[in-house]
């Protein structure tokens, strides 16, 4: 599929996520490149089309670039596409400073909250390349497999920014027949749902890793819910914005599958693997597991209940079981549903 008008793209971090947008928009017709720290990337994206490291199955487009070089590949794109997991994404635009520009259209996919500030993926951006860039990024989140993105199966997702024009923008340049892109003007809800998300499903994945079924995966995807909620309203968000792709529906697709690293880390952790197994076993990042330590500190900050993240967290850095975290959890004193 050809869009209207080919747009200059340059996609910051070779990852999974990284590399099947860029798939994915260099299939539209725009003129993509991809940006790796790690020249064997760089260059077998160049020579053989495949990226050696991530998704591995996939035949790249041959119109993909591939580039080592962010000094060079920034000024001549129009929008830029951050894929860079949250925690080493302040160490990569920090020197950018100055070279990106506001004309440049943001998009960032990243889902997590970085260690130590909190801050969410625009607040980073804020930070680092100034305000103006931070408040007229876009978010993009919502259910939305790598694997499935590449191999161009159907896709729904959210884009948002506190700029409407943006997110059209946005929209304009992702929106296919297999990718449906729908605008929003609350990124804050986004990165909340998009980053919280990831914990509830380490805690799904634990339960089901120790037996429970399918009563208690739909008890925990609903009260992670109202945990997410809490949070976002806490932080300015739209509580609509839950009920939509960025919310409930990454939230069910993250908690439900195997697909899922998080949810995987959760199982493995149920069964009986240390968390240094686990995550050698999922092979890649599971955002989720530094979230919940942000997630904590974020927790304190804002005065909100967060029960199921309070026992992840447990599991994850305090040395609990996922039984005794289990047990905290249903021994809780009952309370309204809606509180």
């Amino acid at each position: 599929m050809q869009t209207q008008k080919c747009h200059r793209v340059l996609v910051l971090g070779a990852g999974n996520f990284g590399t099947c947008l860029a798939s994915h928009l260099a299939r539209l017709g725009h003129q993509v490149t991809l940006w790796s720290r790690e020249s064997a990337v760089v260059d077998s994206i160049t020579r053989h089309h495949r990226n050696p490291t991530y998704l591995t199955t996939i035949k790249l487009p041959s119109s993909l670039e591939a580039t080592l070089d962010l000094a060079k590949a920034i000024p001549t794109a129009e929008v830029l596409v951050l894929a860079i997991p949250t925690q080493f994404m302040r160490s990569v635009l920090a020197p950018l400073r100055g070279l990106i520009t506001s004309t440049q259209l943001l998009v960032s996919s990243s889902k997590g909250i970085e260690l130590g500030t909190q801050c969410f993926a625009t607040d980073i951006v804020a930070d680092t390349l100034g305000k103006e860039i931070g408040e007229n990024m876009a978010v993009l989140s919502g259910p939305s497999f790598a694997i499935e993105v590449a191999q161009e199966l159907p896709t729904a997702v959210s884009m948002a920014s506190k700029n409407p024009a943006r997110a059209t923008w946005a929209q304009e340049i992702f929106h296919s027949p297999t990718f449906r892109a729908y605008t929003s003007t609350d990124p804050i809800g986004l990165e909340v749902a998009g980053a919280l998300k990831n914990v509830i499903a380490i805690a799904t994945g634990a339960c089901v890793g120790i037996g429970l079924q399918e009563n208690s995966r739909a008890a925990l995807i609903t009260r992670g819910l109202a945990e997410m909620v809490r949070v976002g309203m806490a932080l300015g968000a739209d509580p609509l914005t839950f009920s939509g792709l960025g919310g409930v529906g990454d939230l069910f697709l993250t908690c439900s599958s195997a697909k899922s690293r998080n949810f995987s880390v959760g199982f493995q952790l149920g069964q009986g693997k240390t968390l240094e197994e686990a995550l050698a076993l999922a092979g890649s990042v599971a955002e989720g597991v530094t979230t919940a330590q942000a997630a904590i500190a974020l927790r304190d900050r804002l005065h909100v209940r967060m029960p199921i993240t309070t026992a992840t967290y447990g599991v994850l850095y305090e040395a609990k079981s996922v039984r005794e975290a289990l047990s905290d959890l249903i021994t809780r004193d009952a309370s309204d549903e809606r509180e």
